[in-house]
């Protein structure tokens, strides 16, 4: 990576400080103020950070957060929340404060400029009473906003007020030797003055840039951009671009099976993690993995890249043993049976695969038992008697994930065998405290058996070496590092990778023929076995390191096996095995605020969704925009109608529909003349920048981050209509009526870009959006190459086909009813007889139930409970006072009361179970 600044640039300092405090390693160019170092603008942009990709990073924040996530430090939701409120209400003060103090030497004035937000940080900061602006330790927030005020605050000249908070947090960043060092680089020890040639280069600020001081919850993308001034060069950029021709070139959905590897281009082989067989998948599940892996698959074939996506399902193991004892099937009918299952719901979930398989074939036990015998033969197995827990109620030895007791590490009481789910330390099943068999609830005993384990801590110098490429030249997630990192800081273990167990890959050494494979050890190997039943060149994806970059997609609990265990098999083979290059972990996505239950029948399976009336693309989409990217997030119906209301309907689908019915309408389904003025250039550059940074995000895997881009394209395409009303110059003389064409051509044609970017989240919607526009093939090639190709794909003379509204609304009454639906209700309904004191008669239950049903009073009390919980979160984001909080939660509990009434149901809340940490 390099990174170019430029001295007396104030923005620089946050970079600088960021990159000394990270330590990350990356190369520093001091250039001047005019350089222009990032080719597709046509302005200079400091600082900018080149990645290993070719891409560019230009805006300070950006650049910051991306060298802490590197350097494995995620941003959490208060971490982005400061972020934003840097960009959108600090920065507007601290520039009128460096115009008024460097360039017109008014330092008597400048308390005024920034008395607001820094009363606000002194607030957040004394009732937060934490050292750092996010918590006990220092966050990329507090190198941006130190760096952003030390112009102000190191210069004991400007009279700014006693602010004993804000002063004690600033002196903690001045002692540290990376911000003093930042500094001094930056202003060279001039102070203010230091800035004055920058500051020369920049326009006068408005005052009315300076706004509240509350930091919002709305999207930085969408707020940062909102204001954003568009210079002359970029609108002949971007008008430049609109008029290049389409690209020529064979289009990206179609394919030619085998997909093998091709000389000079980009060859990916993903994968989502292995779904396991026994049970249906809910919407954690499918968005954790094969979701994820799905629109960043799309996304790259629409780049022009060669990509293999392959998944299967993981069939072997004690768990498919008992699912067919329960159901009175064979394990291999078990395993056919939920085979299909599992792929009829990623069909209409649209998962693209170009070959879903299963783990239970000839070529899994050929490619398991060859890599066995290699690793056996370069000395990195080892023997050894264990002690495992036998079931003596149901005579078995206890697979790891059938044994729950209290972790010996941590306490937690619900720790499997294998690995405690709180401090993600491995454990031996033996080692747990109290363990239960998960089947039958006995306590299970101790009883030997000899096994085979992997020689990690013979590897882990092997390993080191290959994290440490892969981790700087890769692009893994921070969880996945800090993971993986936390293993090799305990130290790695030899790890056992046999099992006495029947339904297995069998282990062929004659010492061991009554064991099979520990399904860690086989199941990550099913990657390579399903890519063999694809195609019998399979070894030019899986030997191919050099050609082919990997990258595994999975949830957080499956990234020790993945970047440790997994890695280890394939080094201890020595067979120039493609080894990851991107490892993408998602947090957890939570059922509004409890867990996926099947059990319970609380929560959407994947089985259960299509049953809604709601498309597979809304789905998409909604599961998308809340993807668990940096920590763990929550499926909420209310947000999902939410979203699907105003994002989809009222922003998205009302601009794509509005353009194609002006040229239905008004010019008879032809696309009118386009003369472009300055306000359609305006329009080009803001929707070029927006794809731009759809691509930088999209290429880094930030899937959710880069949707928001697409919604601002869309919110910019509404505002240019509103404002220069079609409708209405349709109406008027020649001049206002070409005006309107262009408005309308222009429109149509930001609509068909909008079906491009879509094309990842939304395939279906995508399609039908281009049908409508009877667009060009060639537009899916053209959109996405480079840094972003907006050009015109909808020229004058063009005739497009039937519009019509690509989204409906959903009700609150569907909502309400899917939320109870799926909410566990139906399971409440069953056991109500039963939970009924002796003392009421149940028949008298059963009346008091109905008689006290009142849906419209329900109704009006959910709409009710839904503002007053925004009403609560607001305030807790704000951080006002614990009072004020305190009433208003007071009130909101009153009303779910009410509204349990007015159901039907108890007032009294449910036994609440302990937090979850």
């Amino acid at each position: 990576m390099k990174l170019f600044v430029s001295e007396g640039n104030p923005h620089c300092l946050k970079v600088l400080a960021a990159l000394e405090v990270t330590g990350v390693h990356c190369d520093v160019q001091y250039v001047n103020h005019e350089e222009r170092v990032v080719p597709f603008l046509s302005r200079p942009a400091l600082p900018a950070l080149l990645l290993p990709g070719g891409l560019h990073l230009f805006s300070p924040n950006a650049i910051c957060r991306y060298l802490f996530e590197v350097s494995g430090q995620d941003a959490s939701e208060l971490c982005n929340r400061w972020l934003e409120w840097e960009a959108t209400d600090l920065q507007p003060a601290l520039l009128q404060f460096l115009h008024m103090a460097v360039l017109q030497g008014k330092g008597s004035e400048v308390s005024k400029v920034l008395q607001g937000p820094l009363n606000y940080m002194e607030q957040s900061l004394s009732k937060g009473n934490t050292p750092y602006l996010t918590g006990e330790a220092v966050s990329v927030a507090d190198v941006v906003l130190w760096a952003a005020l030390y112009p102000v605050l190191s210069d004991p000249s400007l009279a700014l007020g006693e602010r004993t908070s804000v002063k004690a947090w600033f002196d903690r960043g001045a002692v540290m030797h990376s911000c003093q060092s930042a500094a001094q680089k930056v202003l060279q020890g001039k102070g203010l003055q230091g800035m004055k040639i920058f500051m020369q280069r920049q326009p006068a600020p408005q005052s009315s840039q300076c706004r509240g001081t509350q930091p919002c919850n709305s999207n930085p993308a969408e707020v940062e951009e909102s204001e954003r001034v568009v210079s002359v060069e970029e609108m002949e950029a971007a008008s430049l671009t609109w008029s290049k021709a389409l690209t020529a070139c064979p289009l990206a959905t179609d394919r030619q099976h085998p997909i093998l590897p091709q000389e000079g281009k980009r060859n990916l082989l993903v994968t989502s993690a292995l779904p396991y067989v026994n049970n249906v998948p809910h919407l954690g599940n499918i968005i954790g993995c094969v979701l994820s892996a799905d629109a960043f698959s799309r996304y790259g074939r629409l780049r022009g890249w060669n990509i293999l996506f392959v998944c299967g399902t993981d069939e072997y193991g004690t768990a498919t043993e008992n699912k067919a004892r329960e159901e009175g099937l064979t394990p291999q009918q078990i395993c056919d049976k939920y085979h299909v299952i599992h792929s009829d719901i990623y069909k209409w979930f649209q998962i693209d695969f170009d070959f879903f398989g299963r783990t239970t074939t000839e070529k899994q036990t050929e490619i398991a038992q060859n890599i066995f015998w290699r690793i056996h033969k370069h000395g990195f197995l080892l023997e050894d008697t264990v002690e495992q827990l036998r079931c003596e109620n149901c005579k078995r030895f206890l697979a790891d994930r059938f044994v729950e007791g209290i972790c010996p590490n941590c306490s937690y009481p619900e720790a499997r065998g294998d690995q405690c789910d709180k401090c993600g330390r491995l454990i031996n099943a033996v080692e747990l405290r109290e363990p239960q068999c998960k089947v039958c609830r006995q306590t299970p005993v101790v009883r030997s058996s000899k096994h085979l384990f992997l020689d990690l801590p013979k590897l882990e110098a092997q390993l080191e070496q290959w994290l440490d490429k892969s981790t700087s030249t890769g692009d893994w997630t921070a969880n996945a590092k800090q993971i993986t990192r936390s293993w090799l800081r305990d130290g790695l273990k030899p790890r056992c990778i046999t099992r006495d167990l029947r339904w297995g890959t069998p282990v062929p050494h004659p010492d061991f023929k009554d064991k099979v494979f520990y399904v860690w050890f086989d199941a990550p190997i099913g990657y390579l076995s399903i890519t063999a039943n694809y195609t019998d060149q399979w070894e030019k994806w899986w030997k191919n390191p050099n050609q082919v970059e990997l990258y595994n997609f999975m949830a957080k609990d499956n990234v020790p096996f993945h970047s440790v265990v997994f890695p280890c098999s394939l080094l201890g083979a020595q067979d120039n095995y493609t080894l990851v290059s991107h490892l993408i972990a998602t947090e957890y996505l939570n059922y509004e605020d409890t867990k996926f239950s099947k059990s319970r029948g609380v929560g959407v399976f994947g089985d259960m969704a299509k049953d809604t009336g709601i498309p597979s693309d809304v789905w998409r989409f909604y599961l998308l925009y809340v993807r668990p990217e940096g920590q763990d997030s929550a499926f909420s119906w209310a947000d999902m109608a939410l979203k699907n209301n105003s994002e989809l309907l009222n922003n998205l689908g009302n601009f794509i529909n509005r353009g194609g019915m002006f040229v239905t309408k008004f010019f008879e389904g032809i696309v009118p003349v386009m003369e472009l003025q300055q306000e359609d250039k305006t329009l080009l550059a803001l929707v070029g920048w927006e794809l731009q940074q759809y691509i930088q995000l999209m290429d880094k895997v930030k899937i959710r981050d880069a949707l928001r881009h697409i919604l601002n394209i869309s919110r910019h395409g509404n505002q240019y209509i509103q404002v220069n009303e079609p409708w209405k110059k349709i109406k008027g003389g020649d001049t206002e009526r070409q005006r309107a064409g262009t408005v309308t051509g222009v429109s149509v044609n930001v609509a068909c870009l909008l079906s491009v970017m879509l094309l990842p989240y939304m395939p279906a919607v995508s399609q039908t959006i281009r049908d409508q526009l009877n667009a060009p093939p060639s537009c899916v090639n053209t959109m996405l190459q480079g840094t972003g190709t907006f050009v015109c794909c909808l020229s004058a003379g063009h005739r497009i086909g039937t519009v019509s509204p690509l989204f409906q609304k959903l009700e609150v009454d569907q909502i309400e009813a899917l939320k109870k639906r799926f909410g566990g209700q139906q399971m409440t309904a069953q056991s109500a007889g039963s939970t009924q004191p002796a003392a009421v008669p149940a028949a008298a239950a059963a009346m008091a139930s109905v008689n006290g049903v009142d849906p419209e009073k329900a109704k009006q009390l959910t709409q009710a409970v839904t503002e007053q919980g925004e009403k609560v979160r607001a305030l807790k984001t704000q951080k006002a006072e614990k009072a004020a909080i305190t009433a208003e939660v007071a009130k909101l509990l009153d009303l779910k009361k009410q509204l349990a009434l007015a159901e039907g149901k108890s007032p009294e809340p449910a036994p609440q179970k302990g937090k979850k940490k």
